[in-house]
């Protein structure tokens, strides 16, 4: 075996003493200097922090939805309800005394983009979302906001899945397909009973959630469709499935989907001589359902919670929002009432932690909103949703538009 070769025999251990005595006095200084240059930068980090906290006290709520894109409608009611709202509660001293700052993010109604937006908001370090629309979008960014302390309140996003997973962060102020579902379900079989129906959906969460919801409830009352089958959003031309609508002598269409695909095959159905009624769910609670469907639009139903503008609650807000010549239908009151529940977590739990704000929210205490006392369980769904049926009409004015039926 060779021989091992040490550094003692290289060089001697009077010499190993020394050298180990040298080390370790300049490791101790440079230790004590380390300690001191850390303290003295947490002692400016506080006084820079304070002062920084002083200048810029505010809560940044991050504001998530399509601002472009085919359902940009929606995306502006989002903008239009958080951004009065965070107006009149400034104006009223804020949360706890503290500023409301909104960030947008545009999610165009993509997933890929809504985690971008989720993911930005983490980086910006917002705290609390007012979003998504889309259940396609707010389910699987609800577990980014969830894993980096984000707490995510939904105007519009209806899937049960949201809150049936079960994670602390997810909170809406809508209902729940499966609520609306059975009401449509309910008023085909009261309706409809013998009439031949197709079940169509977009084949997104939300439209083909929906459509599975109201097609269990009508196979559960003896109603068996006809047809049943998915479209694709951005699908512009629908001769082939009213063709074979037509041929399966289809009298009642339940769509389950958005405004811009429910406006083109009720529209290009009448021009092709369809003679059937469409029934949506709030997908379609848009103005702009009208204006794509035209005339067409005339008869068409659909479910939807009863309307928040009639609500005294809504009053304050429905006045100014009105005033900016904006018109606060479907949604616009969902995300200003998303940001009072926000806003009455913190003040109730006396805290900005989000998961605090969240075991708050979800306790069941009553929170004050315009859309009336609301009242969570520790999923984060309302526990007073309902829902009732809508017709489009055509208003004295010349305008279509949905009014409920009595």
């Amino acid at each position: 075996m060779p021989r091992q070769i040490t550094t003692e025999m290289i060089l001697g251990k009077s010499e190993i003493i020394r050298s180990n005595e040298v080390i370790r006095t300049r490791l101790q200084a440079r230790e004590k200097d380390k300690v001191m240059k850390y303290h003295s930068l947490i002692l400016a980090g506080a006084i820079f922090g304070t002062a920084i906290s002083s200048a810029h006290s505010e809560i940044l709520v991050g504001v998530a939805g399509p601002l472009t894109g085919p359902n940009a409608a929606v995306g502006e009611e989002f903008r239009k309800g958080a951004e009065m709202a965070a107006k009149i509660i400034n104006g009223k001293g804020g949360i706890n005394g503290e500023k409301v700052t909104l960030e947008f993010g545009d999610d165009a109604s993509d997933p890929k983009q809504g985690i971008s937006v989720a993911n930005k908001f983490v980086a910006d370090g917002v705290n609390f979302v007012i979003g998504h629309y889309n259940s396609g979008i707010s389910i699987p960014a609800s577990k980014v906001y969830a894993e980096n302390g984000i707490l995510e309140v939904t105007p519009g996003s209806t899937n049960p899945t949201y809150t049936e997973e079960g994670q602390w962060n997810t909170i809406r102020v809508c209902g729940r397909d499966d609520q609306q579902g059975a009401v449509a379900a309910h008023y085909i079989a009261a309706h409809y009973a013998k009439s031949a129906v197709a079940i169509i959906d977009d084949k997104t969460q939300y439209g083909a959630g929906i459509a599975a919801e109201v097609k269990k409830g009508i196979n559960k009352a003896g109603i068996t469709e006809v047809m049943d089958e998915g479209i694709t959003v951005g699908d512009k031309d629908f001769s082939l499935l009213i063709s074979k609508m037509k041929q399966a002598g289809v009298r009642v269409i339940y769509f389950g989907g958005l405004f811009t695909e429910a406006g083109l095959i009720a529209r290009q159905g009448a021009d092709q001589g369809l003679k059937a009624v469409m029934i949506g769910g709030d997908g379609i609670a848009s103005s702009e359902f009208a204006q794509i469907a035209g005339t067409a639009a005339v008869g068409t139903l659909m479910t939807f919670a009863p309307d928040p503008r009639v609500n005294p609650h809504s009053k304050e807000a429905v006045e100014a929002i009105r005033a900016t010549g904006f018109e606060p239908e479907a949604y616009t009151l969902y995300s200003y009432a998303a940001l009072e529940v926000i806003k009455n977590g913190i003040e109730m739990s006396k805290s900005k932690d989000p998961q605090q704000v969240a075991r708050q929210i979800k306790s069941g205490s009553e929170i004050a909103t315009v859309l009336g006392p609301l009242k969570f369980d520790d999923k984060g769904d309302r526990t007073d949703e309902d829902y009732t049926m809508y017709e489009w009409k055509t208003k004295s004015d010349g305008k279509i538009d949905y009014q409920m039926m009595k």
